[in-house]
């Protein structure tokens, strides 16, 4: 299996993405797409993506989607090889080693099917490809995804964009809260587990430093209960909350609202990124996993994260000196992230 030979993408030629989550990770492959689409409008794209995470991108210029609930199971991945069962695709960007991902791959036939390189290589990822993208050393997930793109030859990008697709109505949202309120902020409190998730009384405690400086405090979210139960513990806790918007917005609003922001505060999170694709510099906290690899990619040195400690302290050694991706483990990690630290780095982020 070779990394050496450039794919060349034939003009006019098809090229099939397979992603399906989460949020963070699709904001980061559109900014993939979007080079590829600047560069070589002609390639035909197709992106298999998940249910929620297709929220976010119908609608992103040039791009057919095909749609894969996980709670379909094998019935959608034969769907999709039974709608795909005459078509011949150039090139396959398996760009997920999930297992779920891995079996969802051979639904679609290719001549070339491009997956992460050797150490990447997990859950059998390397049965599923032909050829691999370059090897890197400490890669952002998203410069991961852009090796795709280097493999394929496309040109790099003269300006790193994202091109999300945002309605007026999905803007006017942000638009309408910055008229009636002026400058805000926004806390995305919620990550996807609990342990991911800072100390409600910590946010409570920036929500009333951000009001102190002159900004309305919004938090933001979605309708999962984990985002309700930390949004009603940062209240319960004292916050200083202009309004709360958790679970009242779609993913595209959200955007919206996030575009508008000064400032964004959240863990490792999917709006994180999004507030990175719109504009809006994030403050993102960290413990479990390195914000060398997740951080909001444009707010790496804007990060609080306690994550190197915390590998340190657990597997007796740096985490330069670990497996790439090596996470912290333990529910109170996030506990370790100070106040002090975060308005620290907020007073130099919204000085700049």
């Amino acid at each position: 299996m070779s990394t050496l030979s450039k794919i060349i993408v034939p003009q006019n030629g098809s090229l099939c993405l397979l992603r399906l989550s989460a949020i963070g990770d699709v904001c980061h492959a559109a900014a993939m797409v979007h080079r590829i689409r600047t560069h070589r409008p002609d390639i035909r794209i197709t992106w298999i993506i998940g249910k929620i995470e297709y929220q976010l991108m119908k609608g992103l210029d040039g791009v057919d989607f095909v749609v894969y609930d996980k709670k379909t199971g094998r019935q959608g991945m034969k769907a999709i090889k039974a709608q795909y069962k005459n078509m011949h695709f150039d090139v396959l960007c398996v760009m997920q080693i999930a297992l779920r991902a891995n079996f969802l791959s051979r639904a679609i036939r290719a001549r070339v099917r491009l997956g992460f390189d050797k150490a990447r290589s997990k859950e059998g990822h390397s049965l599923f490809i032909n050829k691999r993208i370059a090897p890197q050393h400490h890669p952002h997930v998203l410069e991961g995804f852009m090796a795709f793109a280097d493999a394929m030859s496309i040109p790099p990008a003269e300006q790193l964009q994202w091109a999300l697709p945002l309605s007026s109505d999905d803007l006017k949202v942000g638009e309408g809260l910055a008229d009636t309120l002026g400058s805000y902020a926004v806390i995305c409190p919620a990550a996807s587990k609990a342990e991911r998730n800072w100390t409600a009384e910590g946010y409570a405690s920036i929500s009333k430093w951000l009001v102190n400086q002159g900004f309305k405090v919004l938090l933001c979210g979605g309708p999962a209960p984990l985002d309700r139960q930390i949004g009603d513990a940062i209240l319960a806790a004292g916050g200083h909350v202009e309004q709360d918007l958790i679970g009242k917005t779609t993913l595209k609003e959200l955007a919206g609202v996030l575009a508008k922001a000064k400032v964004v505060i959240a863990p490792d999170t999917g709006p994180a990124h999004m507030a990175t694709t719109v504009g809006t510099p994030v403050v993102g906290l960290y413990a479990h996993s390195n914000p060398v690899r997740t951080g909001p990619y444009l707010n790496r040195d804007d990060v609080v994260s306690v994550y190197a400690t915390c590998v340190e302290e657990q597997f007796g050694k740096p985490w330069q000196n670990l497996p790439w991706g090596t996470r912290a483990k333990g529910s109170t990690l996030m506990e370790k992230i100070t106040p002090e630290q975060v308005t620290q780095v907020l007073s130099r982020v919204l000085n700049q």
